[in-house]
């Protein structure tokens, strides 16, 4: 099928005013007629100068191409063996541009990577792997190395890829929209692994903008922000043995102690840009500071790719994209694999709920309101000047149901801490009257972002068995860590905001004053077990004035230190997993800073040394101790001893395993020292200590109890036996029968 002389005249004007969908109804090859063994070529060049066809069967013969506009549109008939060449695909174009002289194979002969079902399934939202398919990916056609291209823009005029591969020149590779569907897909030969591009999107009003990859697998180091392309499937794993562990072990009854941690500011070094250290570096040191804490797990603030570093990653460009900040790709699976092998989970916080509007991103991404709602009511977030995903269109549920399992794939991630869950659940979140719109039925729900994270939940435990799925959610929504099927939202665990607000609230209280608040510390266990919960003392403690932990507790240095040991002691004994902030350890004084390392040199002095010392012995008898940690989510794990002692300010609880083992837990949140306490407690015998946080190896004053004390046949409250105890100030013991 030929083309009038019109249509071919009129190219580079459609290419240069942005409207050019189907270059290959114009360009790469076609016989001139269905019974004909005649072809027609066509190429694309600008400034190309002199351009010529070469078969790679016969080098020596170059063909001239004749060219039909000076614009850059060259074609050449041929037949014989040289036009079953091309059909073959074993031809290249030959022509010079600044001087050289270079060769290009016919990016408009390599077939689509799509087949029908992939569109389906993207546009049903159900292609679970679709970044198998967008984005950028080398692949090889004909035995011509090369990167396929492949963008959703269904409301774009026209395409095209630029980068370093032709000078980021728009004219030069208009891509082709599949089918119709609203994806645009182009294979660049010669593009290779380390190619900078972006996208130049024309929008249906002509204007054009040039986008980031949103399924890029890396990016430029910002401020730059183009995307860069990378093969992820060349790093070794040496993991396999976690993983198959993980597969098998009910993660719910296991320890869970996570140490959350900024990789930009957790350690730097000087002479460094920002002072940022390499991921490979950074596995060896957080590695062995973890085992030697005791921790189970890290959490890593998001690790992708973010344009502004005062954002600690919270607002994402690149939902595939490992940031480039601290290395590669690989550099990051290294990080895990390393973590993998040494016995530490890994977990990631992934920003589903909102996304910036810097200009090469997501926002208004073919001119229109592609992944965000138009109506800001619903797409925009009061809060932090952000774009609301649109998560009632199938494609962008599917963008970001695959951006949650890629970092499960690609990366091996044992778990996702999704953020911001509470401004996703409702429509009316940091809204007035008169500024959200109701659901179909009058509703402050959102039914799509309910409906979107269910379907996220189920596909994330279905596909990685043994994953967590954590929630950061603020709010008393029913059922956020209840299965799919029965009703709830299908997280693996949720935040305790409430225990994590009332505590603190009660901790920062003079102790003179807590006995009138006594309920700030019971009120939880009303309500402990209706979801699997996390408790966690997070960054966002530790921010915006709040100041840092040790600084929020009362009293002068000494009272400080003995709170905070206090409170860690029952953190650690409260049901639910734990979760600390870096640097909350040891006791930092200052606040978090994004942009400065820890306080390490902190750690000279006894007492912050004897705080990071609890910690480590608090984690080490959390794991050892199945009391401690396998009945987290189960009353049966949990018995009140004294929860009504207001006026000394006393609790006394047990906590208990499957098989009956039991660990008992007594807490002073007063200065005072209580002597001759009675405590009752269920079994007679000898009771050792397993901890004083008033230890003086932890910087107290050594106020407490022999290691072993014997039961005595004394009833009280409510137990047939009873240990006379000494209750350190501000302090917390644990015993357990011996």
């Amino acid at each position: 099928m030929t083309h009038s002389t019109d249509l071919l005249a009129q190219l580079p004007q459609k290419i240069k005013l942005g409207e050019l969908a189907d270059p290959r109804s114009v360009l790469g090859w076609r016989k001139m007629a269905a019974s004909s063994e005649q072809v027609i070529v066509r190429t694309w060049i600008p400034d190309g100068g002199q351009v010529r066809l070469r078969t790679r069967r016969r080098r020596g013969l170059a063909i001239p191409m004749m060219c039909v506009h000076r614009d850059g549109l060259y074609e050449a008939r041929v037949s014989g063996d040289t036009a079953h060449a091309v059909v073959s695909g074993q031809y290249e174009f030959e022509y010079s541009m600044n001087g050289q002289t270079k060769s290009m194979s016919d990016p408009y002969a390599a077939p689509s990577i799509f087949g029908e079902l992939d569109l389906h399934l993207f546009g049903e939202g159900n292609h679970l792997r679709i970044y198998h398919k967008l984005g950028a990916h080398p692949r090889q056609v004909v035995g011509q190395n090369g990167v396929n291209f492949a963008v959703w823009a269904p409301n774009a005029r026209q395409v095209s890829i630029i980068g370093s591969f032709n000078d980021w020149d728009g004219r030069r590779f208009p891509m082709q929209n599949v089918n119709g569907s609203g994806v645009w897909e182009l294979f660049i030969p010669d593009a290779k692994i380390g190619d900078a591009y972006k996208y130049r999107v024309s929008d249906a009003w002509g204007q054009q903008m040039d986008r980031a990859d949103p399924f890029a697998f890396a990016a430029e180091l910002p401020p730059r922000t183009a995307s860069i392309v990378t093969d992820l499937d060349h790093f070794e794993w040496t993991d396999q043995q976690w993983l198959n562990q993980r597969r098998e072990q009910d993660q719910l009854n296991r320890p869970i102690s996570v140490y959350e941690l900024h990789l930009g500011s957790w350690r730097q070094r000087a002479g460094r840009a920002h002072g940022w250290i390499d991921y490979r570096t950074l596995a060896h040191e957080i590695v062995a500071y973890c085992l030697e804490m005791q921790f189970t797990h890290i959490e890593l603030l998001p690790v992708s790719e973010h344009p502004y570093t005062g954002s600690w990653g919270y607002q994402t460009t690149g939902y595939f994209a490992a940031t480039s900040r601290y290395g590669t790709p690989e550099d990051l699976m290294y990080f895990v694999n390393h973590c993998h092998n040494h016995g530490i989970g890994v977990l990631v916080d992934w920003v589903p709920a909102h996304f910036p509007k810097d200009v090469h991103g997501l926002a208004h991404f073919d001119g229109t309101c592609l992944y965000e709602h138009a109506d800001p009511r619903k797409g925009e977030h009061p809060d932090w000047n952000t774009l609301i995903f649109n998560y009632g269109r199938n494609e962008v549920r599917n963008f970001l149901i695959a951006s949650g399992l890629f970092w499960l794939d690609k990366y091996h991630i044992d778990g996702l801490r999704v953020d911001a869950v509470a401004s996703m659940l409702y429509l009316d979140y940091s809204r007035k009257h008169g500024e959200w719109i109701p659901n179909r039925y009058g509703g402050r729900e959102n039914l799509e972002a309910i409906d979107f994270l269910k379907q996220f939940n189920a596909a994330a435990h279905e596909q990685f068995p043994g994953v967590l799925t954590i929630a950061e959610e603020s709010t008393a929504w029913p059922g956020v860590s209840r299965p799919v099927d029965a009703g709830g939202l299908g997280f693996s665990i949720k935040w305790n905001m409430g225990w994590m607000n009332d505590t603190l609230r009660y901790m920062r209280r003079d102790p003179i004053y807590r006995k009138f608040h006594h309920n700030e510390l019971t009120f939880s266990l009303m309500y402990a077990f209706t979801e699997n919960f996390m408790l966690p003392f997070s960054h966002d403690e530790v921010v915006h004035g709040k100041g840092s932990m040790l600084n929020q507790m009362p009293g002068d240095e000494w009272q400080k230190f003995a709170n905070l040991r206090l409170l860690y002691t029952y953190l650690w004994t409260h049901p639910g997993k734990k979760l600390l902030f870096m640097g909350s350890e040891f006791g930092q004084w200052a606040e978090w800073n994004c942009n400065a390392e820890l306080d390490w040199g902190l750690l000279g002095n006894d007492k912050h040394l004897g705080l990071a010392h609890l910690v480590r012995d608090l984690n080490r008898l959390y794991r050892e101790e199945s009391a401690l940690h396998s009945l987290d989510f189960d009353g049966r794990g949990f018995e009140w001893i004294e929860c009504h002692n207001a006026e000394d300010s006393r609790l006394a609880y047990i906590r208990r395993d499957q098989a009956g083992e039991e660990v008992l837990v007594a807490c002073n949140f007063t200065p005072i020292v209580r002597d001759n306490i009675r405590i009752g407690v269920p079994q007679p015998g000898e009771y050792m200590e397993l901890l004083n946080s008033d230890s003086q190896y932890y910087g107290g004053a050594n106020v407490g109890n022999a290691s072993r004390i014997l039961a005595e046949d004394i009833p009280h409250t409510g137990q047939p036996f009873s240990l006379n105890l000494t209750l350190p100030p501000l302090g917390g013991v644990i015993f357990k029968k011996a």
